[in-house]
């Protein structure tokens, strides 16, 4: 009966078949012959090792050269790899130091070189260099889930390895990691400069009035800057709900009479004024005019501020033309204008919108939106999949009934969104059983549609409001700070001037 082998304890496919010398080894030669990662290999180095022992090491011999090994010292860790190994990837770093014979293309490959060991020096991480030794000598790349994803392929470009050598179920779970990881630290960016200003104090140095427009910058654009300027960004947002009740009042019918009519135009004005001036101050303290332009809030401030001028431009017109209004196609203009006034009216709405400039959780909101526009658009496209499929079906079922309100398709939309969204009105029921069969189907499928993308909106929209929030504290905190030590070195510069110019303080 044959005699059962020991297995080898490399993972190595060097060992040619019928040799059996890697194999058949006594435990004392199997001590004796180091594979992958051991002692023989890999040799531990401190740069303060031998520092006590120089006068011993110039009495030494001078180590024998060995031209069929490369000596790679990676971090102080020594590495020992057969040129031939190395030979088998030319395109690697290590390849192409085992086959150039030119030694200055050499010393381009490494950090240093020792002369007297014949040893290449790399100030790379030792630790992923196992895993790069370990290549060389199975020719399998091994990835660990502790590792850092961007750290791990930097080390692996720089040593000039590909990915593809590693195993398909490790790539796929490391790909996948760095994705993930990608993906955080650009949503992290997109979040911090959401909370940064347009500008930076920094970029008004050597402008025209720059220390004038960074004051006026830091009292519209930085509220914590100093108590003034939070004093202005509460009254602005205290002026955006004026603005919105006085609308609101202004529909009311008590409202409409002359009286209210004119506190509401007085209410109206003033909160334009302080609206248009605000926009005036957040324009001369731009450095940017373009960049101005493109912010999504000024943009915001400039609608918040144009109707009232376009009101009073239309009005204007509106009384120019009523002196002509015998002509015919006059009176249409006249009719024109006033539909496009109460257009231009209800515009006043989106001053609402203004109150994102100083509220975390509306720019969350909108920070989450614009995040999560794939999963709003797939929300839609199944709403709508929903109310036109659950629409036909319930006209096809219905239009027959005497009095039924599914005449059309289009009539049933009404039906089928208010269903969906599981509100339930109940202006339009179904009569028969198969329309109530229909409705059931509806009403379910609105319950699983809702509940599924709710939830992963709201996780996102916590953890970017916190993260925000974090964000802020951090900022007012570190403003904070230095506003104390800018007074504590006010305090320690008077005290030292009174004490200079008083001569009691010299005796």
């Amino acid at each position: 009966m044959r005699q059962l082998e020991r297995r080898r304890v490399s993972l190595s496919a060097g060992l040619k078949i019928g040799d059996h010398r890697g194999c058949c080894r006594t435990l004392e030669e199997e001590e004796v012959h180091i594979p992958f990662a051991q002692d023989s290999l890999v040799k531990q180095w401190s740069s303060m090792q031998n520092v006590t022992d120089r006068n011993q090491e110039k009495s030494e011999m001078p180590v024998q050269r060995n031209k069929y090994f490369l000596n790679i010292n990676v971090g102080g860790t020594l590495f020992h790899i057969a040129c031939k190994v190395a030979a088998r990837y030319p395109v690697t770093r290590l390849g192409k130091l085992a086959i150039y014979t030119d030694p200055a293309k050499k010393l381009r490959l490494c950090d240093d070189y020792s002369v007297q060991k014949n040893e290449y020096f790399f100030d790379r991480d030792p630790s992923i260099f196992h895993y790069i030794f370990h290549f060389y000598r199975s020719g399998v790349l091994w990835i660990m889930d502790e590792m850092c994803p961007s750290n791990f392929v930097e080390e692996i470009e720089y040593w000039g390895i590909h990915l593809k050598y590693s195993q398909r179920c490790c790539r796929i779970l490391f790909e996948e990691k760095q994705d993930e990881l990608s993906e955080n630290l650009k949503i992290q960016k997109e979040l911090e400069a959401e909370l940064e200003p347009l500008e930076s104090a920094e970029q008004f140095e050597g402008k025209c009035l720059g220390q004038f427009r960074k004051m006026i910058w830091n009292l519209i654009e930085n509220p914590y800057s100093s108590v003034p300027a939070k004093i202005i960004a509460v009254m602005s947002s205290f002026f955006v709900l004026i603005s919105i009740v006085g609308m609101t009042l202004s529909t009311v019918e008590e409202m409409k009479h002359k009286t209210g009519k004119k506190w509401m135009e007085l209410l109206e004005m003033i909160c334009a004024i302080f609206f248009t001036s605000e926009y005036l101050m957040r324009l001369i303290s731009s450095s940017s005019f373009k960049k101005f332009l493109r912010a999504a809030l000024n943009a915001v401030d400039l609608v918040a501020i144009l109707p009232f001028y376009i009101q009073i431009l239309f009005e204007n017109l509106d009384e120019g033309d009523t002196l002509y209004h015998e002509e015919l196609h006059q009176m249409e203009n006249v009719s024109k204008l006033g539909k496009v006034l109460k257009l231009i009216k209800l515009m006043r709405i989106f001053r609402i919108l203004k109150l994102a400039r100083h509220s975390t959780g509306l720019r969350a909101f909108g920070f989450t939106m614009r995040q999560c526009y794939q999963q709003v658009c797939c929300l839609l496209l199944f709403i709508a999949m929903g109310v036109f499929t659950f629409s036909a079906l319930m006209h096809s079922v219905e239009h027959d009934v005497p009095g039924t309100n599914f005449t059309s398709i289009p009539y049933a939309w009404w039906w089928a969104a208010v269903s969906l969204s599981t509100v339930g009105y109940g202006d339009t029921v179904p009569d028969t059983v198969l329309g109530r069969m229909v409705a059931f189907g509806c009403i379910s499928f609105g319950i699983i549609l809702n509940g599924m993308p709710i939830s992963i909106l709201y996780n996102k929209f916590s953890d970017y409001y916190a993260k925000l929030k974090a964000h802020e504290n951090e900022t007012s905190l570190s403003l904070k700070l230095s506003r104390r030590l800018r007074f504590k070195e006010r305090v320690l510069r008077k005290l030292s001037e009174c004490c200079g110019a008083d001569p009691r303080c010299h005796h």
